[in-house]
Order: C-alpha cells, then sequence, then structure tokens
C-alpha cells in the first residue's frame, strides 16, 4: 500500500493508494495550506501529522503490518514520523542518503526499534545500485512482517523498569535477577538520551507497573547540556502517573561528550574517564552537583505515587569510587545534602554507606521495590 507523503508538485509514475491531499486531509488540512505554510520545514512538520495519522490508522485498522520509506532529508524525516506512531515491534525500515556521515540519527529512530539503511546513491530513479539498495529493503520489511517478530502491546502486569549504563550494570544485572525470582518482569533501558524518556514513554502509557530509576545520567547530561540530554520531563512522567519508583542517584557524577580529541577546552581541566575510543566521561563539580540534586528533589517531590530515594554514599559510578579517575566525595556529599534537604518531608531518603555497585545496595533496592509493590497493592 503506498502512501505519497509528498508536497510539491504532483506524483508521477506511480498511483499511490493514499494520495498526498488525503494525507493533508488527516492532519485537518488543505494541501494548499501545507504548501502556503512559509517555509520547507514548516511544510514537512504539518504534513507529518497526516502521515502519522494514516498510518496508525491503518494499523489499528489491521491493514499494515510492516512499514518502508523511501526518502532523502524530508523524505526520510516524513517517514520516520509515521513509524514513531507505531508500537515496538512492527517492522520498520527507513532508506535514505541521510544515513550516512555524521548526520545524528536520532530524528529517524527517535524511541522506536525502526531500522535506517543507507541507500548510497539518491531517491532519484532506477539505475543497478539503486535496484540492488532497494531489493534487499523490500526483502527487508516483507521478512520481518513475515517471519518475526509481533507489536508489544499490553505486558505482564509485574512489568518494571530499570534504567543502566555500563557504569551501573553490575547492580542492575543483580537487581534483574532478583526481580525475576520474584516473579517480576524486568525491562532494562540504556540510559543514553533516549531510554530514560521511551521508559517513561511506557510507563505513560501504562505498560510498567512500576520503575527502578537506577541511573540518573541523562539529567547530569541536560544540566551540562552533555551528549545524552533529554528533555524537561525526564524524572516527571512516572511520578505524574501515580507509579511506584524506587530511584538511585546512579551516573550523576558524570555527563557524556564525544571522543577525547573533542572535549571542548573549558572542560580539558576536569576529571575525566576515556570509556571508548568515541566516549568521555567529563565529572561534575561541587555546585554543578548540588545544583542537580536540588533538580532531583524538585522533580521527584511533586510526585503523585509512591517514591523511595536509596543513595550510595561512597560513588555514583564505576569510576567514581577511592582511587577512581571521577573520584570526588566533596561533589558527591554537595550532590546528596542538596537531595536530602530537597526533597519533601514525606518521601523516605535512604543513605547507605556503599557504591552503586556494591551488591548489599543492589539487594537492599530490590526488596524495597518489592515491599513499595506490595505496599501500593495493599492500598
Amino acid at each position: 500500500m503506498i502512501v505519497d507523503s509528498g508536497i510539491l508538485g504532483e506524483a508521477e509514475g506511480c498511483t499511490p493508494d493514499i494520495s498526498r491531499t488525503d494525507v493533508a486531509r488527516e492532519a485537518g488540512l488543505d494541501l494548499d495550506e501545507i504548501r502556503a505554510a512559509g517555509s520547507r520545514g514548516k511544510a514537512v512538520e504539518l504534513m507529518e501529522r497526516g502521515v502519522r495519522a494514516v498510518v496508525l490508522r491503518l494499523w489499528l485498522e489491521g491493514r499494515l503490518d510492516g512499514a518502508l520509506c523511501l526518502g532523502g532529508a524530508e523524505g526520510a524525516l516524513l517517514g520516520a514520523a509515521a513509524m514513531q506512531a507505531l508500537p515496538v515491534g512492527v517492522p520498520k525500515l527507513i532508506v535514505s542518503p541521510s544515513a550516512s556521515g555524521r548526520r545524528p540519527f536520532g530524528p529517524f529512530v527517535g524511541e522506536t526499534d525502526t531500522l535506517v539503511m543507507h541507500s548510497v546513491v539518491d531517491i532519484l530513479g532506477l539505475n543497478p545500485i539503486a535496484r540492488a539498495v532497494f531489493d534487499n529493503a523490500a526483502a527487508a520489511v516483507v521478512g520481518m512482517a513475515r517471519d518475526a517478530g509481533s507489536p508489544v502491546r499490553d505486558l505482564e502486569a509485574g512489568t518494571v523498569g530499570i534504567t543502566m549504563l555500563g557504569h551501573t550494570t553490575p547492580a542492575v544485572m543483580r537487581i534483574r535477577a532478583a526481580l525475576a525470582e520474584a516473579g517480576q518482569e524486568p525491562v532494562v533501558f540504556h540510559a543514553n538520551g533516549v531510554g530514560g524518556p521511551a521508559m517513561e514513554g511506557l510507563a505513560a502509557a501504562g505498560a510498567l507497573a512500576g520503575v527502578i530509576d537506577y541511573t540518573l545520567s541523562e539529567l547530569a547530561n541536560s544540566l551540562m547540556d552533555g551528549l545524552h540530554a533529554t528533555g524537561p520531563e525526564r524524572l516527571r512522567v512516572v511520578g505524574q502517573h501515580g507509579l511506584p519508583q524506587v530511584v538511585v542517584p546512579g551516573c550523576v557524577d558524570f555527563f557524556n561528550q564525544g571522543a577525547p580529541d573533542t572535549v571542548p577546552e573549558r572542560y580539558r581541566g576536569r576529571k575525566r574517564y576515556y570509556h571508548n575510543p568515541v566516549a568521555t566521561l567529563v565529572r561534575l563539580e561541587a555546585g554543578e552537583m548540588a545544583a542537580l540534586g536540588g533538580i532531583v528533589a524538585e522533580r521527584l517531590s511533586a510526585a503523585r505515587g509512591p517514591v523511595r530515594v536509596v543513595a550510595p554514599t561512597r560513588g555514583f559510578s564505576l569510576a567514581d569510587v577511592e582511587g577512581g579517575d571521577l573520584w570526588d566525595p566533596d561533589a558527591d556529599a554537595a550532590f546528596l545534602e542538596a537531595l536530602a534537604s530537597g526533597l519533601r518531608p514525606d518521601i523516605p531518603f535512604e543513605p547507605v554507606e556503599t557504591d552503586v555497585n556494591d551488591p548489599a545496595l543492589a539487594d537492599l533496592v530490590a526488596g524495597r521495590y518489592l515491599s513499595l509493590m506490595e505496599e501500593s497493592a495493599h492500598a
């Protein structure tokens, strides 16, 4: 089924099943209104509403088993908007010359499971290279739709979202095992600027019973404009929806930058951790840690559901331990003081004399979550 998301000119050589006029209409607009938007970017933004509405309607009607987009820069963004309206598990594939070089892939993938394929050549006519790439793309999306998974709808009642990075992996692995043994269904999200919001999106959709937000580095990145920054809703969504949450300030000690030689000059004098050839972790200083502690406290204090805060006092990451590259006990103390003093008085705050990956802390957090769920069930 062909959906024409074009805006200018007329479709040639192909008769779409859903015309661009119909797409505009599903955005609540006339196509001429979109063409008169005043700029290319604004027109694309308006047309995105239409393709999202069309594709979601087709899926809800049972008429869509997979989505494939061929497009340049704007065409790929229009396809991405449509795919981001579909549930996880619905096959999604974008083929574009923009899927290359230094371009960020966030606008294409968002918080979804969209696949992105480089077209090698531009999307203009057929030639031996284009045919090879397009045939592979068609085979991929058909293979996924026919032979692979199914869309994720309702998750199990005991599903719990957990945030993790490499610097909190040992603890989260232990928590995951403990929850699974207790009959829960842990789902772990990589807190890289996408994972946290993805978890919160599922929480808002009612797919999670609760969360263990063990890794808050996205908030540190947002404060410092790091690579893993998120929007202002991070750490608010779960509380707004009244879900139980246990929060641990894992990885609040650093924000993310790129390769070592790309770290801005203003950060070169700070403690840093060489994470890999394209990633450098930069330490937050005491004043920034205090500001971050206040932010965490303010957002958690607005929660409508039950909250527990468990905080290690001997380091927030694998590198933030005594002798580690990011160890700064004074800065950590500034964070903990601001967090403790800023929290709503009825929210339990539990400092623990361990580092964030200590097995004892992991066991305590798992136990606190299970107790919180039991209390919620009997409330």
